[in-house]
């Protein structure tokens, strides 16, 4: 399959192996009822094989609508899904998951969410501070209007929250943040960690700005989750595109992907070439491997 065959919001990306391994909230599934999720793997970001799934809802499972950006990461020798859900009368949250394969099968492993259930929230990322994991999610603008970036510490196993969730930003602080619904609403969507050449700490994440959903990045004051994060008023990407992460290709060069446009059953996976230059991270042009390795 092409990517433009590939109806999928939220693409994420883990390299493991020689293989590209894609995953993403299915396009048709993403509004309503869900049950599950699934894997492509390709060698060049164009052509893929699949889908596989590789999650499908257990007997007895919590959550039955709006399975959202499941991101599959390596810890400890084993694979751990962050992803969210959503019940009738249950706050939506992330849900931890583990395989021993990127392929799958993942099966619960957190008890439930992760996130405080009593808050709405979304799109949690793992991030491993000064060897610690956290995880950096969303607080859902549906319920504080503002919507908000937070983090939380996780044990060391991944299988609960250890600790009360620290908030970084509301999605107004951005100078490119515009509102939705009445002009009081800001959304924050799809948080990711970078850790820059330097040593910096770069906080992807998505609104909507002017001319649509959009996506910017933060930086860390002192390079780590103990800082405050100050946002850039260069977006990264600008118009009807977001929920992006950064990766490493195959050929060694800074990677991006999204999804664009951000129109149901439209969005479709991107990737770009990157650079990474003082600290700061620029898209420069369409990536197709192994095309391009681009360095400061």
């Amino acid at each position: 399959m092409k990517n433009c065959e590939i109806n999928i919001r939220d693409p994420f990306i883990l390299v493991h192996d020689g293989r590209y391994y894609m995953y993403g909230t299915r396009g048709k599934t993403c509004w309503g009822p869900a049950d599950g999720f699934d894997v492509y793997t390709g060698a060049d970001l164009e052509d893929w094989e699949g889908p596989a799934e590789v999650f499908h809802t257990p007997p007895g499972f919590w959550a039955d609508q709006n399975y959202w950006a499941p991101e599959v990461h390596l810890y400890k020798g084993e694979f751990y899904m962050f992803a969210s859900f959503k019940a009738d009368g249950i706050c939506r949250g992330t849900q931890i998951l583990k395989a021993s394969s990127p392929a799958g099968p993942f099966m619960p492993w957190s008890d439930g969410p992760v996130t405080p259930r009593d808050w709405e929230c979304l799109d949690g990322t793992l991030y491993i501070d000064k060897g610690a994991p956290y995880m950096v999610f969303c607080h859902e603008w549906s319920q504080i209007k503002d919507g908000a970036i937070c983090a939380v510490a996780l044990s060391d196993d991944l299988k609960r929250a250890a600790g009360e969730p620290k908030t970084y930003f509301t999605a107004s602080e951005a100078a490119w943040g515009v509102p939705i619904k009445d002009g009081d609403c800001y959304v924050t969507d799809g948080p990711f960690m970078f850790t820059t050449g330097s040593g910096g700490l770069l906080m992807l994440w998505s609104g909507f700005s002017k001319d649509g959903y959009a996506m910017g990045t933060a930086r860390s004051t002192t390079g780590g989750l103990d800082g405050e994060f100050v946002q850039d008023e260069k977006l990264l990407f600008s118009k009807d595109g977001g929920h992006g992460m950064v990766f490493r290709g195959l050929d060694g060069g800074l990677r991006v992907t999204l999804h664009t446009p951000n129109d149901t059953p439209m969005e479709r996976p991107m990737f770009y070439h990157a650079l990474e230059k003082d600290g700061h991270l620029e898209i420069l042009m369409a990536a197709r491997e192994p095309y391009g390795l681009y360095k400061e």
